[in-house]
């Protein structure tokens, strides 16, 4: 079982709230922040504090659900490859300039500087792929068949080798949205994992305390690969 912060992220969108307004709001810190995109575990009181904020119960902001091991098994991947990944959540704000990245006015040089996105990694997972707007999967497409990507006209190559690990729910659940064919054509393999028996969840939870990733080792080098 883990946390999940849909319910949340989708009523600040119904609500027109931005994220960064709800952590000067609520007061929460940037570590703080950090976990609750990523779908870890906060202290219930900065639950309570979001609750009551946003003026709901504590269920209609967060959620335990069933997982099956999709991330687990791609971060295992990345390890026994030696290679550097980056994570993203996909949710309905996530917008294509975090993914390619973006320019910013640097007042001291009086110049735009370019600000690399996570896609900038040997292996770029993004996590629950089909939760995320039309506009960021197109964006996608140039970075999974080109292997570099376009900001302000200028093209940047990605860090070799670079491939891409996507996991997504089953279409029909809440937020979810089918993926386009364009998109689903640059995927080499797909792989359905489905849910554990009642016989293997028990084991599941019976061992969360061995840490799996801790016996992860690697077994050839980004430069043999």
């Amino acid at each position: 079982m883990k946390i999940s912060y849909k319910k949340l992220w989708v009523m600040l969108i119904q609500r027109e709230i931005t994220k960064v307004q709800l952590r000067a709001d609520v007061g929460i810190s940037a570590g703080t922040m950090s976990k609750l995109n990523k779908g870890e575990d906060v202290a219930l009181s900065v639950l309570l504090r979001i609750c009551d904020y946003l003026n709901c119960d504590i269920g209609d902001i967060c959620e335990a659900v069933r997982t099956v091991g999709k991330t687990t098994l791609a971060t295992a991947f990345a390890r026994t490859l030696d290679m550097k990944y980056n994570r993203v959540q996909f949710t309905p704000d996530v917008l294509p300039s975090d993914i390619m990245g973006f320019s910013m006015y640097n007042a001291k040089s009086g110049e735009f500087e370019y600000r690399e996105g996570s896609a900038f990694c040997n292996l770029f997972l993004a996590d629950e792929i089909n939760r995320t707007s039309p506009k960021t999967q197109s964006a996608l497409l140039e970075i999974m068949e080109e292997k570099h990507v376009t900001v302000d006209a200028v093209t940047r190559e990605l860090p070799q080798p670079f491939t891409v690990m996507a996991t997504q729910n089953p279409v029909g659940s809440s937020g979810t949205q089918m993926l386009p064919e364009s998109q689903l054509d640059r995927f080499m393999v797909r792989l359905s994992m489905g849910y554990p028996s009642h016989e293997a969840a028990v084991q599941i939870l019976k061992g969360q305390e061995f840490v799996p990733m801790d016996s992860v080792e690697r077994i050839v080098t980004r430069g043999e690969l």
